[in-house]
């Protein structure tokens, strides 16, 4: 029985061809597509700085261990690397809901967000356990739980009437399911992609959905401010320039005027 750290012991093998480019790295551009993710977390810690001082949640740098697993899988394609990929992106989701999810939306039984903690916590373990029996199906599983986040997201603009709000929400849908797109191509279409020699749609991937969280991370805590930091007025605003026709949206904290 090969080693479960061996390079092709992976149940998953992309479309890119393996080791055209290098004698090491096995999936060349699927691997140093990766580096989107370690540009998202120093981009999203800068433009937010005013949220991280009071919530303090940005902090995670979930985004790098996202990037430092996709990495070492793609450029191993090995059984443990396939595992802390897939684990990493749940785990990432797990903090989202941890995080992220206002308190309407927890079920009936849960009374307080220390209980929905345990509840996400428990459930991420059985999830993780889940991974170790059927990894393959794991990466569907993902994308299913980040269609709750999107429904979710939905019902919160249904709430608000602020056209940024919802400009930034459309183009953070577009940019996913641009991923998506990318990403189920390369999985079902790859004979078609291997005949016209395009083989590298799960590298777009990789950089997709890495804006896309430019435009969602944003969005989710502008509206976690306005659950939990109700002594300031969150505005949605763009780096460098909201008149740049290119610009990345951040959450910016006002404190509201208050009359004598």
């Amino acid at each position: 029985m090969p080693s479960a750290f061996a390079y092709l012991t992976s149940e998953v093998d992309w479309c890119e061809g393996n080791f055209e480019h290098s004698e090491v790295i096995a999936e060349y551009y699927n691997t140093i597509s990766n580096v989107s993710f370690f540009l998202l977390f120093p981009i999203l810690l800068y433009l937010n700085h005013q949220y991280v001082q009071q919530r303090r949640l940005l902090t995670q740098p979930v985004s790098l261990f996202a990037g430092i697993f996709s990495t070492y899988y793609h450029l191993t394609l090995s059984y443990v690397g396939q595992l802390l990929d897939e684990l990493s992106i749940l785990w990432t989701l797990a903090l989202t809901y941890t995080f992220w999810i206002p308190k309407c939306y927890f079920p009936g039984f849960i009374k307080d967000r220390t209980q929905f903690v345990c509840l996400v916590g428990i459930a991420t373990i059985v999830c993780t356990l889940m991974s170790f029996i059927k990894p393959a199906f794991n990466a569907y599983l993902l994308n299913s739980i980040s269609l709750h986040l999107l429904y979710l997201t939905c019902q919160e603009l249904k709430k608000c009437s602020n056209p940024r709000v919802h400009r930034i929400a459309a183009f953070m849908v577009m940019w996913w399911m641009l991923a998506i797109s990318c990403w189920l191509s390369d999985k079902w279409f790859c004979a078609f992609w291997q005949r016209i020699n395009f083989c590298y749609l799960h590298s777009f991937w990789h950089v997709l959905i890495s804006i896309a969280l430019l435009y969602c991370c944003p969005l989710f805590i502008y509206f976690d401010s306005r659950y939990e930091i109700p002594a300031f007025e969150p505005e949605l605003q763009y780096w460098p320039s909201d008149s740049w026709p290119i610009a990345l949206p951040y959450l910016a904290l006002r404190t509201p005027y208050k009359q004598c």
